[in-house]
């Protein structure tokens, strides 16, 4: 039977961090599920850490410190963990950023700007430069490299969210990219639903009023514990677990989705718009 997986410790701080852990419980000669005797965490969920994927809590850091009589160095260096996952996000969004790895489902309405999750470069690009326009080129870099790491949820192999976007029209019909760069984009989503990693839906302008009339949102379910709903404005943003409140949101995203067109009709209209950009026949 092959052994586990080797991880690549220079590819950041969590999976250094992580590989590290693995190393001092397999030389301790622990299972995981031996090293979590005791805690309030699973084997599961101990795997997740060792390979970069989850983050270290402090009481598990502590106990896995004791365990493996590491004198405190777990623990020491969750910071420096959480500071790296960090990177690139505000503040406010790290609960989420942790949630959506775990995510089975994430069904986002975006009416203003395309989500994180779905943005090329040049997109990302654009939209952290209007956001901080007196930003250094290196802090520009590292948010737009932030949001291009949150991607590769869409491209792993371990895990495949089901990941549901309602798209207002006014997105792809208005550039926010020069043409060549919005056909782009929007044959990177077109790609994405046509290898099923997505399902987008839009909002077509003639909908007019709907039941969802509000800013970004995105509702995110799990195997193992209840759904959340992140909310999110130009300089907050909150995590909502309360059961009837999400259960609120769910009920609003089911509207929603209800007037858009269908994710068929959705494809052909963002593969239309794309090749309208292509073609210089857009339409401001």
């Amino acid at each position: 039977m092959p052994g586990p997986k080797d991880i690549d410790g220079s590819a950041g701080v969590p999976t250094f961090y992580g590989k590290e852990l693995r190393w001092k419980r397999e030389q301790a000669g622990l299972t995981q599920q031996e090293l979590v005797e005791g805690s309030y965490y699973g084997a599961s969920h101990l795997s997740e850490i060792e390979r970069g994927e989850r983050r270290m809590p402090p009481d598990l850091a502590e106990h896995v410190d004791r365990v493996l009589k590491t004198d405190g160095f777990f623990r020491r260096r969750c910071e420096d963990v959480r500071k790296a996952r960090l990177r690139g996000h505000a503040w406010y969004f790290e609960k989420a950023l942790e949630a959506e790895k775990q995510a089975q489902t994430i069904e986002e309405w975006s009416p203003t700007l395309l989500p994180g999750l779905l943005q090329t470069e040049p997109y990302a690009r654009a939209v952290v430069e209007a956001a901080l326009p007196l930003a250094l080129p290196d802090e520009v870099a590292t948010k737009v490299d932030g949001r291009l790491a949150r991607a590769d949820l869409l491209k792993s192999d371990l895990k495949k969210p089901l990941f549901w976007a309602v798209l207002h029209e006014n997105l792809i019909r208005q550039p926010l990219l020069r043409p060549t760069e919005m056909a782009e984009q929007l044959m990177h989503i077109a790609d994405l639903a046509e290898r099923r990693r997505i399902v987008p839906q839009i909002l077509p302008l003639s909908a007019g009023p709907h039941p969802f009339m509000t800013g970004m949102t995105a509702i995110m379910t799990f195997a193992d514990a209840p759904a959340l709903v992140y909310t999110e404005g130009l300089h907050s943003g909150e995590v909502l677990d309360d059961p009837a409140l999400v259960a609120a949101y769910q009920r609003s995203y089911d509207l929603l989705r209800a007037v858009a067109l269908s994710p068929k009709a959705s494809l052909a209209m963002i593969l239309d718009a794309a090749e309208d950009y292509r073609n210089g026949k857009h339409s401001p």
